[in-house]
C-alpha cells in the first residue's frame, strides 16, 4: 500500500533534521542475524542466539560456567568466521589457558585488564561506536569499582554509586549500538556477566530472592538476560578403584528475559571441566551430540517408537547406540543441526525436560 502524502512529507522532514535513515519503514529494516552461543539448545532457547547491537546478560552463583559460555561463544564464532574479533574487559582475570582449552584463539581478543569502572565502560563506549569489534565481553560486573567508591576509605558509605554509572553508561552506549535501523555496517553484541546476591532486608516463605548487583535500572538496557545453574554433577569412575571423580557438570540455561522470543525457554547442555576419557570428551568441551538427540526428537527430526529411534534411514535400538552413531559422523551432526535450526520456530507440543526424561529411560 502506497504512503500517503503527508507520511512522506514528514519522513522527508525528519530524514532531513537528523540524518537519513531516521525514520523509516519496518519492513525495510535489515534482519540482523544472533550471535550463536556455542550451544544449540540456548541458541534456540534465545530465539537464535545473542541478539546483534544490543546487550545480553549472563547470570548465576559461582561455577556456573558463566565465563565458559562467553569462551564458548567466542570459540563457535572463531570457527565460522576468520575475521571474528572480540574485545574482552577483564575486571577479574583472564585465564588464557582455559580459554585455549575451549578452543580460543587469543590471537583474535583484545584484552584491557582493569576494574576501574568508569575505564571499562568508556573502553566499552568508544569500541561499540568504532564497530571494530563483533564481540565486547564484560567479566564480570560485580568486580568493577567506581572512582569515588576507590577514593574513599573502607568505612565511607558509597550507596547506589555503581548503579547510577551502570545506568548512565547504557544510556550513553545506546546510540552506538543501535545507531541507523537501515545501515549495513557491522553489527556487534554486547555481553554483561553478573553474579546473583541475597536481597538484603527481605524474605518470603520460598527463600531469601536473589538480586543483582547494579540495580534494577540496568536490566532495561539487557535485550536479553540468561541465567545459568548447575542442576548436576558429572563423575567418572577411576580404573582399578572404587571410586569417582567429578569431570563435569550439567548446566541449565533460562532466558528470564527475552525480547527476540519468547521467554522463560529453558536449555541445558553436558559441559566437562576436566578431562573425560571414558564419556569421550577433553576439558573445555560440550556434549554437542547429545544436545542434537534431545532436540531433534523434540522437533521430530528424530523418530522414537518405543526403545527405537529412525533417523537418516536407520533405526537404533536404545538412544546410546544412536549417540554413538551420531558421534562418528561430522556430516550428520551439521545436517542435524541445520534441520533444528530451520524448525526451531515451531512448537512440538513437548517440553526439552520430558524430551531428556524419555531419552534417559530409552538409554
Amino acid at each position: 500500500m502506497p504512503l500517503s502524502k503527508e507520511a512522506l512529507a514528514t519522513q522527508a522532514q525528519i530524514n532531513k533534521k537528523f540524518g537519513e535513515g531516521t525514520l523509516v519503514l519496518a519492513s525495510e529494516v535489515p534482519e540482523r542475524k544472533p550471535l550463536t552461543t556455542g550451544s544449540l539448545s540456548v541458541d534456540i532457547a534465545l530465539g537464535g542466539g545473542w541478539p546483534s547491537n544490543q546487550w545480553s546478560e549472563v547470570v548465576g552463583r559461582e561455577s556456573s560456567s558463566k565465563t565458559s559460555l562467553a569462551y564458548m561463544t567466542l570459540f563457535a564464532n572463531q570457527q565460522r568466521d576468520p575475521d571474528f574479533m572480540a574485545l574482552w574487559i577483564a575486571a577479574e582475570a583472564y585465564n588464557t589457558k582455559w580459554a585455549e582449552s575451549l578452543g580460543v584463539d587469543n590471537s583474535r581478543v583484545h584484552l584491557a585488564s582493569t576494574n576501574n569502572m568508569e575505564k571499562a565502560y568508556e573502553i566499552l563506549v568508544r569500541s561499540a561506536d568504532s564497530r571494530a569489534y563483533d564481540l565486547l565481553v564484560l567479566d564480570s560486573y560485580p568486580a568493577l569499582v567506581a572512582d569515588q567508591e576507590e577514593e574513599k576509605d573502607m568505612q565511607d558509605m558509597v550507596v547506589g554509586l555503581g548503579a547510577r554509572r551502570t545506568g548512565q553508561f547504557f544510556r550513553k552506549v545506546g546510540s552506538s549500538m543501535g545507531r541507523s535501523l537501515v545501515s549495513e555496517e557491522k553489527p556487534v553484541v554486547g555481553l554483561f556477566i553478573n553474579q546473583f546476591r541475597k536481597a538484603i532486608g527481605t524474605f518470603s516463605p520460598q527463600g531469601t530472592p536473589n538480586t543483582t548487583p547494579g540495580g534494577e535500572a540496568k536490566n532495561y538496557a539487557f535485550y536479553s538476560r540468561l541465567e545459568l545453574t548447575r542442576t548436576e554433577y558429572i563423575d567418572e569412575p577411576i580404573p582399578g578403584k572404587n571410586m569417582k571423580r567429578r569431570v563435569g557438570q550439567v548446566v541449565k540455561a533460562k532466558a528470564i528475559k527475552n525480547k527476540q522470543s519468547a521467554p522463560h525457554k529453558v536449555a541445558n547442555y553436558d559441559f566437562y571441566f576436566e578431562n573425560a576419557p571414558q564419556h569421550g570428551f577433553r576439558a573445555g568441551e560440550h556434549d554437542r551430540v547429545k544436545e542434537l538427540v534431545t532436540l531433534g526428537v523434540l522437533y521430530d527430526l528424530i523418530e522414537r517408537r518405543g526403545s527405537y529411534f529412525d533417523l537418516a534411514g536407520e533405526r537404533y535400538k536404545g538412544a546410546e547406540p544412536m549417540l554413538t552413531a551420531i558421534r562418528s559422523d561430522l556430516t550428520l551432526q551439521d545436517e542435524l543441526d541445520a534441520s533444528i535450526r530451520a524448525t526451531a520456530l515451531g512448537d512440538s507440543g513437548a517440553t526439552l525436560n520430558e524430551v531428556e526424561d524419555d531419552l534417559e529411560e530409552a538409554a
